[in-house]
């Protein structure tokens, strides 16, 4: 059976949790703050996290990071404040997804489906692919990225999302048909999520990030992939 940590000092909403996922299948342990949480993680070594941001104490930031010194269990974070600044702050904690608050528990258990499938799509051998337009190289054999022959670090979501663009260059990717694909079905009316992964990306393969030649906005509708000349 799926164990599934929830990491929340808010008793109702844990209950709330705990009942949906119960429900639906999974296997459930509680903590009602960060030190519990790790506590519990180390412990009993769940196949995902579901972590509060705001929590008295050691907040859902400190929890995330510290997680992610010695493991890489799925984490998806409840937000209830300026989401697409969160989820900025979140990634470069190493979190795998938000949820806003009141949390939606159809939503929750679709999402974590969804991270648990991404993690476990990580071990699989990916379908052969490879660009080159002369400064950015793309080989999903070889799972790297060059840009003017320096290698370039992307996490497995900036990874897939990249293989996604380049696939078809000069093509406008819908905003659902990317978050579809890369993300899965789950996430199509969540853009924000993808404006923020977009951004990211922009910054490691840009010359300016502001100015984007290589990844444009096609606005009202998606991204443009566009090969260097």
């Amino acid at each position: 059976m799926t164990r599934v940590l929830v990491i929340d000092d808010a008793q109702a909403d844990r209950r709330l949790l705990r009942d949906a996922l119960q429900a639906d299948g999974f296997e459930v342990e509680e903590a009602e703050d960060g030190q519990e949480g790790l506590r519990k993680l180390f412990a009993d070594h769940p196949d995902a996290i579901v972590l509060d941001v705001l929590m008295p104490g050691m907040d859902g930031w400190a929890v995330c990071e510290r997680i992610r010194e010695f493991t890489d269990t799925p984490v998806i974070m409840l937000t209830s404040l300026d989401r697409e600044e969160e989820i900025v702050k979140g990634l470069e904690l190493g979190a795998d997804d938000f949820v806003s608050k009141p949390v939606s528990p159809r939503q929750l258990i679709a999402r974590v489906k969804a991270v648990l499938r991404r993690s476990h799509s990580h071990t699989e051998e990916p379908e052969e692919f490879r660009y080159d337009d002369g400064a950015l190289i793309v080989d999903t054999a070889q799972h790297e990225v060059l840009l003017n022959g320096q290698p370039v670090e992307l996490s497995p979501t900036e990874f897939r999302l990249l293989v996604a663009l380049a696939a078809a260059p000069g093509r406008v990717h819908e905003y659902t048909s990317l978050l579809g694909s890369v993300w899965g079905e789950e996430y199509v009316d969540d853009i924000d999520f993808l404006r923020v992964y977009i951004w990211r990306l922009r910054k490691k393969l840009e010359e300016v990030p502001n100015d984007p030649r290589r990844i444009v906005t096609e606005r009202g509708f998606g991204y443009r992939f566009v090969r260097s000349s």
